[in-house]
């Protein structure tokens, strides 16, 4: 990578991505870029192509709203995660976003692709990087099963590698306890609930080559621990695969 280029902006979502009440989010995110709004829905591939409209309808509303070109890029398999065509869509992206549905799907067809690297490429060439709920969780370096957390999970495709997150956490955290949730937690990682139309966001490194995410939104982010819960009001400093 050039000395002069640095990866774009971060942004994990609990949830709301392309509703108007995450418009100044995705907005930041396209802040002195290409108005070029790259959408992959391939989290929700597995729910069918009616689930698929609606998140490219969505995703069309959000653009508009943005005044940028959205730009879909159909990936369901990863067969097609090594298309040509999709690819060489992502080039001059200003904003990479991956949307909900499941995690693990996402992360099994992206992950060593060449759809993958396209967008790693874009990202570090200063393009936003976004992903909501099962798009958040994929970027971290290892999924979890949240409804089972002691069942493994996957590897995730490890943007945020000591990350896992936990999207909706108001509304889900209601019914999963803390002791539920121990599982989670290992050496070295560090466990976010993210609530729903809220985003933990960061646009670089620090002088220390770690990156400070902000909690922007209706809600909160919460740092999960052994025996308590508290929520993120000081920067959290992570470690970005960039």
């Amino acid at each position: 990578m050039a000395a002069d280029i640095t990866p774009g902006r971060i942004a994990l979502v609990g949830s709301g991505e392309y509703l108007p009440v995450m418009h100044d989010i995705e907005a930041w995110l396209l802040e002195g870029r290409p108005r070029r709004y790259v959408q992959l829905a391939t989290a929700a591939a597995p729910e069918g192509d009616a689930v698929l409209a609606k998140w490219h309808r969505l995703g069309a509303e959000a653009a508009a709203r943005l005044d940028a070109e959205q730009v879909i890029v159909d990936v369901r398999t990863r067969a097609e995660a090594d298309d040509d065509d999709h690819v060489e869509a992502i080039a001059g992206a200003g904003l990479v976003y991956l949307s909900g549905g499941s995690p693990r799907h996402l992360a099994r067809t992206l992950r060593g692709t060449r759809v993958w690297e396209a967008i790693l490429a874009a990202w570090r060439g200063g393009a936003s990087l976004a992903g909501c709920s099962a798009g958040a969780m994929s970027l971290g370096g290892y999924v979890p099963e949240i409804r089972h957390p002691r069942k493994g999970g996957t590897d995730g495709l490890g943007v945020v590698p000591d990350l896992r997150v936990l999207p909706h956490f108001d509304k889900y955290s209601r019914f999963i306890p803390d002791t539920v949730m121990r599982p989670l937690i290992s050496p070295d990682t560090v466990v976010v609930g993210i609530d729903e139309d809220t985003a933990l966001m960061s646009e670089g490194p620090g002088e220390d080559g770690t990156w400070e995410f902000r909690s922007r939104g209706v809600g909160s982010a919460w740092r999960i621990e052994h025996d308590r819960r508290h929520r993120v009001n000081a920067p959290l400093r992570l470690r970005v695969d960039a």
